[in-house]
């Protein structure tokens, strides 16, 4: 049983499991099981050469960008479980029960994080009723979206990234991955705001 599972290994997911996984020395933090299925291969940074990304040397190929971060966070955070080679085709369940089938295994978590992309069709069932067209891109493109009330799907279930419905942009999608990650942390701390820092004075 993870605590939170993390479907998407592209901006949004990984910058959610970075931010989970800081949280480790957190008394709140350090007994939860947290997991990223990540899936990369149809993520956007594929292609993606970056000189706008405040952070980000330019000239930034987004594809190694994907491969620095999954090796970031297996350093600094190896309690932090990745799966990878696997594609998520089905969530059912509620809140502290849920059941993720992928195309090789079957996962139970209390919480999921969606972060893949926008494109349609949506291939992850279970989660039908929630798809909308993407509020934030020409109609022409037939993005879509997952309806959410800042970030949250439903109960147990957040959305991250383009698929939250905010723009394609790499600082939007880390910056909506890691609010999922401080709410997450915030509910674990009973409701008392978290945010995670390291710093040189430490």
């Amino acid at each position: 049983m993870f605590d939170v599972v993390i479907i998407g290994g592209g901006v949004s997911g990984m910058s959610c499991a970075l931010v989970l996984g800081s949280a480790k020395n957190k008394p709140f933090a350090s007994q939860k099981n947290i997991g990223i299925i990540a899936h990369q291969k149809n993520s956007s940074l594929q292609d993606a050469l970056f000189n706008n990304a405040y952070g980000i040397s330019a000239g930034k190929l987004g594809a190694d960008l994907l491969t620095e971060s999954v090796a970031q966070l297996g350093h600094l955070y190896p309690h932090v479980t990745q799966i990878s080679e696997e594609k998520v085709l089905k969530i059912e369940g509620v809140v502290g029960d849920f059941t993720v089938h992928t195309n090789k295994n079957i996962y139970q978590s209390r919480i999921v994080v969606i972060c893949i992309g926008a494109g349609n069709p949506f291939t992850i069932a279970g989660l039908e009723e929630y798809v909308m067209p993407h509020q934030k891109v020409v109609a022409e493109k037939g993005r879509i979206q997952l309806k959410n009330a800042d970030h949250k799907v439903s109960e147990g279930i957040y959305v991250a990234g383009t698929l939250a419905g905010w723009r394609s942009q790499l600082a939007i999608a880390a910056g909506s991955g890691a609010a999922v990650a401080t709410d997450i942390l915030t509910l674990w701390n009973e409701g008392i705001h978290v945010q995670v820092h390291d710093s040189t004075r430490n």
